[in-house]
C-alpha cells in the first residue's frame, strides 16, 4: 500500500457517515407533502367550478341573443341536473315537460319531476313536484315563462307554489277556499298577474263526496279572490281554462258544458269579479281546445274527433251560443289520442300538442272517451308539438320529445314569437353531480390529511 493510498483511506474514514434511513424518510415525507398539496389544489379547482352553481351573487347565465324560441327537440335531464332554484339562474323558460322517462321519475316510485328548458338556449333544470302531475294540466308555465305554478302543500294546508326561474324563489300561494284538501293551478291570466286555481273540498262531514271550486287569485296580494264556479266533481272540471287575449273573458269546461265569464277589473272584495255570460254543451268527442282556445278574431276553438277514427280537428264556435261555425281551414291530426291547443303564431298557424297513444293501453281511442283520460299517462307513449298552418295538407312537426315524455307546456311568449331554434340538449352529467363529487373529494382529502398528521405526530423524532 502506497503512502498516498494510505492517506486517502485515512481521510475517507474521517468523513461523517451518511444517514441513509433518516434522509430517505425525510425525502419520502417531502414527496408525499408535495403530492398531497398538488392533489388538494386540483380538487379545490374542480370543486370551485360547481360550487359557483350554488354560490352567492350572480344573475342569469349567458344566453342566446335571438330572443325566446321553441327548441325543435327536447332531451331528458342529465344525471345530477341542476334544480330550478339553483345558481346560475335559468331565467325565463320556453318549455316544461313531464312524464315517466329517465330523469323524470324516482328510483322506486313516481316523484313527479318536471324538466325545464331555457327560453333562448338549451340550459336545462328540474323541479320535483313529489307526485304525478302532468304539465299543461296540473303544472302550468306562466305566459312570459318566468314562473311555474305547481301544486304543493298538504291536505291540511294545500297551496300552489310559484317557482320563479329568474330569482330562484318559491312563493307559496295558500288556498283561498276553507276546508280545501287539494289546490291546483288551472290557468294563467295573459298578463301573469292573476291565476285561476281549482280546489277540492269535502261535500259532507264524512268526506265520502267532494266538490270542486274555481277561483281567481290576484298574485300581488294573494287575498283578493273571487269565486268562479263550484259544483260536484266531474271529469274536466274547469279544465282547460282559456283567457281571451285581452284578459277580459275566460272560458272553461265543466263536464260537458263550456262556460264563458266576464272578468272584472276591480280588486274590491265586495264586487264580484266574475260575471257569467254564456254557456253551451259539447259532445263526448269534442271539448274546449286548450289554453289557446280563443281565436284572434274573438271566436272559440273546440277540438273535435272525426267519427270512428283517431283524427282530430279544430272547429270554430260562437262563444255566445256555442253554434258550430265549421272546421277551421287547418290540417287534421291523425293517429293521436287527442290534441291540445297552445296558441296562435304570427303567421296564423295553430300550435298544438299531439298525444301519440300507448300501443298497450286498454282504452279505444277511436271511440268516445273523456278528454282527461285521453291525456292520462297510461294512455300516452309520447308527445309532439305541431304547427297547423292555414291551407296546409298536413301538420308540421316543430318539437319532438323522447318516448315517455308524456306532457309539455310552452310559454305564451314563445308561441307568439313564432321562432323555432335548432336544439342541442345537454348530455353527460350535470352541475349537481360535480358539486357533490367535489365535496366528496374534499372530505376524502381532509380524511387523508388528518391521518397523515396523526401519523407524523406519532412518528419517533431524532
Amino acid at each position: 500500500m502506497t503512502v498516498r493510498l494510505r492517506e486517502a483511506l485515512r481521510e475517507a474514514a474521517d468523513v461523517p457517515a451518511y444517514q441513509v434511513h433518516e434522509r430517505a424518510v425525510r425525502t419520502a415525507r417531502r414527496t408525499r407533502q408535495r403530492m398531497a398539496a398538488g392533489v388538494a389544489a386540483v380538487l379545490v379547482l374542480v370543486a370551485l367550478v360547481p360550487l359557483t352553481v350554488r354560490g352567492g351573487g350572480g344573475g342569469l347565465a349567458p344566453a342566446g341573443s335571438g330572443g325566446p324560441a321553441l327548441p325543435d327537440r327536447i332531451g331528458l335531464p342529465v344525471f345530477g341536473a341542476l334544480h330550478a332554484t339553483d345558481r346560475p339562474r335559468l331565467g325565463p323558460a320556453s318549455v316544461i315537460f313531464s312524464g315517466q322517462a329517465r330523469g323524470l321519475t324516482g328510483l322506486i316510485d313516481e316523484n313527479g319531476t318536471i324538466g325545464v328548458v331555457g327560453a333562448e338556449a338549451d340550459r336545462y333544470r328540474t323541479y320535483r313536484v313529489g307526485h304525478e302531475a302532468p304539465v299543461g294540466e296540473q303544472v302550468l308555465l306562466s305566459p312570459d315563462g318566468r314562473r311555474i305554478a305547481v301544486p304543493g302543500g298538504t291536505s291540511e294546508h294545500p297551496q300552489v307554489d310559484l317557482v320563479d326561474l329568474v330569482d330562484g324563489r318559491v312563493r307559496p300561494l295558500p288556498s283561498p277556499v276553507a276546508r280545501s284538501v287539494l289546490m291546483e293551478p288551472a290557468g294563467w291570466a295573459p298578463d301573469g298577474k292573476s291565476l285561476v286555481v281549482r280546489d277540492v273540498v269535502p261535500a259532507n262531514p264524512e268526506g265520502s263526496a267532494y266538490r270542486n271550486v274555481l277561483s281567481l287569485v290576484w298574485l300581488d296580494t294573494g287575498r283578493a279572490v273571487r269565486g268562479l264556479a263550484q259544483g260536484v266533481q266531474v271529469p274536466s272540471f274547469g279544465a282547460p281554462v282559456a283567457f281571451s287575449p285581452d284578459g277580459a273573458r275566460v272560458a272553461y269546461q265543466i263536464g260537458d258544458e263550456v262556460r264563458v265569464s266576464q272578468v272584472g277589473g276591480t280588486a274590491d272584495p265586495i264586487v264580484p269579479d266574475f260575471q257569467p255570460l254564456f254557456s253551451f254543451r259539447v259532445s263526448s268527442d269534442e271539448g274546449l281546445a286548450g289554453k289557446g282556445a280563443w281565436l284572434p278574431d274573438g271566436g272559440l276553438a273546440l277540438v273535435s274527433r272525426d267519427p270512428e277514427s283517431t283524427r282530430w280537428r279544430l272547429r270554430r264556435v260562437d262563444p255566445r251560443t256555442g253554434k258550430d261555425l265549421g272546421r277551421l281551414e287547418l290540417p287534421a291530426v291523425s293517429g293521436v289520442t287527442t290534441i291540445r291547443l297552445l296558441g296562435w303564431r304570427p303567421d296564423g298557424s295553430a300550435l298544438v300538442v299531439a298525444y301519440r297513444p300507448e300501443p298497450n293501453a286498454p282504452a279505444r281511442f277511436d271511440q268516445p272517451l273523456e278528454l282527461d283520460q285521453r291525456t292520462a299517462y297510461g294512455h300516452v307513449r309520447s308527445v309532439r308539438v305541431l304547427a297547423l298552418a292555414p291551407g296546409a295538407a298536413t301538420p308540421t312537426t316543430v318539437l319532438t320529445a323522447p318516448e315517455q315524455v308524456l306532457a309539455v307546456d310552452v310559454a305564451d311568449d314563445v308561441v307568439r314569437s313564432g321562432r323555432v331554434r335548432d336544439a342541442d340538449p345537454p348530455w353527460g352529467v350535470g352541475g349537481r353531480f360535480w358539486w357533490w363529487a367535489g365535496l366528496v373529494a374534499l372530505l376524502l382529502l381532509g380524511y387523508v390529511g388528518i391521518r397523515w398528521a396523526v401519523r407524523r405526530a406519532r412518528a419517533p423524532r431524532g
